[in-house]
């Protein structure tokens, strides 16, 4: 296979770069691992996180894209073989297609491939919709048409329901061997790590209040609430493999008008919701924490330009100025539409547009309250010894107002996440939002509102994409609010 880099797959992984990188600086820290040492023993915390991890791994699968191979043949002659990529290696044994595949594709490829002829219900054998057919003696009558995939293995559709209760106990007893082995490799870990016998480790897990006579380190160690973390765990894995196997003979989330499987396109949207949720941080937070940080240190003239600015950009209604934008794109790509080799790479543009003008309309909150916390943070005696000192502006910004400021900038962009995620629901809804190619939450809502006015009504796709969205906002809500009370220090001090 070619790989194949999308501007935001590259922005991705520079942000995966950048959370390490921070991960590695707040280790060194005291001020800033204390407070994630408290997430860390929050229950509603790791839980939040366990859900919010299952959501990343899959729109990471889904950010590694590339050309599949194909065999060469007469009617392959379109295709080409290394994509106009020169430095591709060009081969008669090597030819790629056009397709923009991601890992997470390769892995559903069944429920890709498996289109049917229109609507049909979650684990329905049968069309949503009449139509025409002609039985073997000739005659033509009206009637629900056997979906061409979905229960297709049964002889006799009345055996569905038993057949799902079959494959869904087979699939929960998958998940609990997986969980199983997890658990145990987790707990002799811990074993190791403190030094004690396995037996007594898994029931410190299961009861943390049991006393146990461990070293010293031990006590630390287990303020983590395994439990909880196991637990939630377990549910994941147990839905996980259940919908996997009744998924490959069924439509579990029924399909849409044009037959694509609702949970293949819910699944595909999981990466388009954390892209516009983590993206716009990275082009929000320079703009915000250097000029939010400049406008409260340097006050004066400086003071007055960044306020002017922030409040002039306030002033203008953000739906507009993203409609406006999306509206030049838009012009832009149809005047060039050369430039585009495949609607992937068209539709990953008006994506990380998207993502620069929330970033643009989204960064004056954050930016004001830095301005606040650098007006505070310049009066302090240290701050003001540095500057009686002569010590540079830049380095008592670097020393002395950032290291304070992080946990503001930290609080903040958990808590954006989850309203990004549903602006671009809202966006979408409106077609002013991502591509109508791309899979997202917003699109399946935007496509399925005029189903609704339907008898009997297609309500799937919509719920579908309530489903997820729903979970992960809450997911992020719950650890947003965990970190908010690990990181402020009022609380931090009343406890």
């Amino acid at each position: 296979m070619m790989p194949v880099l999308l501007t935001t797959d590259i922005l991705i992984f520079l942000l995966i770069a950048v959370a390490v990188g921070f991960a590695l600086y707040a280790s060194r820290h005291e001020h800033l691992r204390a407070p994630w040492r408290s997430v860390g023993r929050s229950k509603v915390g790791v839980a939040a996180l366990v859900v919010i991890a299952f959501y990343l791994v899959i729109g990471l699968l889904d950010s590694v894209h590339f050309h599949p191979p194909i065999k060469p043949t007469a009617k392959s002659a379109e295709l080409v073989s290394d994509g106009g990529d020169s430095s591709a290696p060009s081969t008669p044994d090597a030819r790629y297609s056009k397709e923009v595949l991601s890992l997470l594709d390769v892995w559903l490829t069944s429920l890709r491939e498996r289109e049917e002829k229109t609507f049909s219900a979650p684990f329905a054998t049968h069309l949503f919709v009449k139509e025409a057919i002609e039985q073997p003696d000739g005659r033509v009558v009206r009637d629900y048409p056997r979906l061409k995939y979905g229960g297709a293995h049964l002889d006799d559709p009345a055996q569905r329901t038993l057949d799902i209760l079959w494959r869904g106990l087979f699939g929960l007893l998958l998940g609990m061997l997986v969980w199983t082995v997890f658990s145990a490799a987790l707990t002799g870990i811990l074993a190791r790590r403190l030094r004690q016998s396995f037996g007594d480790t898994a029931r410190q897990i299961i009861f943390p209040r049991m006393p146990i006579e461990t070293p010293i380190e031990a006590p630390a160690a287990n303020r983590i609430p395994w439990r909880v973390v196991l637990i939630t765990l377990a549910v994941m894995l147990a839905l996980s493999f259940i919908a996997a196997e009744l998924a490959s003979k069924y439509h579990i989330l029924g399909t849409d008008k044009v037959g694509e499987d609702v949970f293949y396109q819910s699944l595909k949207s999981i990466r388009t919701g954390l892209v516009i949720g983590t993206l716009t941080t990275l082009v929000m937070l320079p703009a915000a924490v250097i000029l939010g940080i400049m406008a409260g240190y340097f006050r004066g003239l400086t003071d007055d330009i960044i306020q002017y600015l922030y409040t002039t950009l306030n002033s203008i209604p953000g739906v507009l100025l993203i409609a406006a934008a999306i509206l030049m794109l838009q012009v832009y790509m149809t005047n060039n539409a050369e430039q585009f080799e495949s609607l992937v790479q068209r539709a990953d543009l008006r994506l990380l547009f998207l993502c620069i003008i929330l970033g643009i309309t989204s960064w004056t909150g954050l930016c004001r309250l830095l301005r606040g916390e650098a007006l505070k943070l310049r009066e302090t005696d240290y701050v003001q010894a540095a500057i009686a000192l002569g010590v540079r502006h830049s380095t008592i910004i670097s020393r002395h107002i950032l290291p304070n400021v992080l946990h503001i900038v930290m609080i903040t962009v958990v808590l954006d996440f989850s309203g990004l995620v549903l602006a671009e629901a809202v966006l979408s809804y409106v077609n002013i939002g991502v591509d109508p190619t791309m899979n997202s939450w917003g699109n399946m809502i935007n496509s399925a509102r005029l189903e609704l006015a339907r008898e009997p009504i297609v309500w799937w796709s919509l719920a579908s994409a309530f489903m997820f969205m729903f979970t992960l906002v809450l997911a992020a809500n719950l650890f947003a609010d965990t970190v908010r009370d690990a990181f402020d220090p009022r609380l931090r001090s009343a406890r």
